[in-house]
């Protein structure tokens, strides 16, 4: 991707970068289960913020990163990641899969990580001169979890010719 500023970005999942996937595969479907903990344990929290008028707080991402083995493990796969971008003579690079928003500097890298949307709520976006920027669901529409979702169409005449 190149950016309104001619930065070129390498666009990637980083899935093939995370060596407890391909190399320790057990320890991946633990993984798996304690991530399905948290989200059970995730839904609950946020009820239980909703009905006290809280604004949204994601447990399991909170959790993620409280975890000292995720935090070593994030900070190698933002290394990988960068060095990926340096090989693949980039400015940066775009990523996601460890679902930690994040946008740093290493050295002449740009390491940008989306986040996900399902449980903390978080995307990129890169404005009109260039900068890229974390949006959470919160501060896009912070009155989202008091408003019910209602699809509708915008325009009477879709799937007509117009």
């Amino acid at each position: 991707h190149e950016t309104a500023d001619g930065k070129r970005l390498l666009v990637i999942h980083g899935d093939q970068f995370d060596t407890v996937v391909h190399n320790q595969r057990w320890l991946a479907y633990l993984g798996d289960h304690a991530y399905d903990a948290a989200m059970i344990v995730n839904r609950v929290v946020t009820r239980l913020r909703q009905l006290l008028g809280l604004p949204y707080w994601s447990f399991s991402s909170w959790a993620k990163v409280k975890v000292k083995k995720a935090v070593n493990f994030i900070g190698s796969f933002q290394t990988v990641l960068t060095e990926e971008a340096r090989r693949s003579h980039v400015d940066g690079v775009i990523c996601g899969h460890i679902h930690h928003a994040a946008i740093e500097n290493f050295d002449d890298v740009r390491y940008i990580n989306t986040g996900d949307w399902v449980e903390s709520c978080t995307a990129v976006v890169e404005h009109f001169d260039g900068r890229m920027e974390i949006l959470t669901w919160a501060q896009v529409l912070p009155e989202a979890f008091d408003e019910p979702f209602i699809p509708m169409l915008i325009d009477d005449r879709v799937g007509q010719a117009a």
